[in-house]
């Protein structure tokens, strides 16, 4: 069992995204999960779920911020996403890193802290899309996802496996 914790958009662009990651018959990602920007990947989340109350705590004091989505961009050839503008994001993600205590190890393997590039996920080739049809989304993209949206987030999500390569709301979180 794993978890991770992400930001949704608000739900008439998460809807929208969806809607548009659907114009591709083999976009799998789309069944893994919802659209999100991953605050804390998984690594030292663990099924005794003891860092829940460290996330809670982090939560009670971390006013609500805003989020920009802006243009896409690309993590080589095989992973499309929309950038996140945010720096209230990059100090979370630090908060619960350092609440979390993962080892570096874990902390390279999952590209965190120094590594860390907030960003919501259009599609991969892990999940099926080919590099082409990744060019092809980032185009359409810039058409068809704009206007790129500034919201308020106020709470973070708690996502769990349920089975591989799936997962669902598990909690939300309220910040301050």
């Amino acid at each position: 069992m794993q978890f991770f914790i992400g930001m949704v958009p608000p739900d008439e662009y998460k809807n929208k995204i969806m809607q548009f990651q659907n114009q591709w018959a083999n976009n799998f990602l789309i069944d893994v999960v919802e659209p999100h920007i991953t605050v804390k990947a998984q690594g030292g989340l663990t099924s005794d779920k003891d860092w829940l109350g460290k996330v809670y705590s982090i939560c009670e004091s971390f006013p609500s911020f805003e989020i920009v989505l802006n243009k896409p961009a690309f993590f080589g050839d095989s992973v499309l996403f929309l950038t996140v503008d945010s720096d209230k994001i990059y100090d979370l993600h630090k908060k619960i890193i350092e609440a979390v205590s993962p080892t570096e190890e874990i902390i390279k393997q999952y590209l965190e802290l120094g590594d860390y590039t907030a960003h919501l996920t259009l599609g991969q080739t892990y999940f099926g899309l080919t590099s082409e049809e990744l060019k092809d989304m980032a185009y359409r993209a810039e058409k068809e996802l704009i206007p790129y949206p500034t919201f308020e987030a106020n709470f973070l999500r708690v996502y769990q496996e349920i089975e591989a390569n799936k997962y669902f709301k598990y909690i939300d979180i309220p910040l301050k």
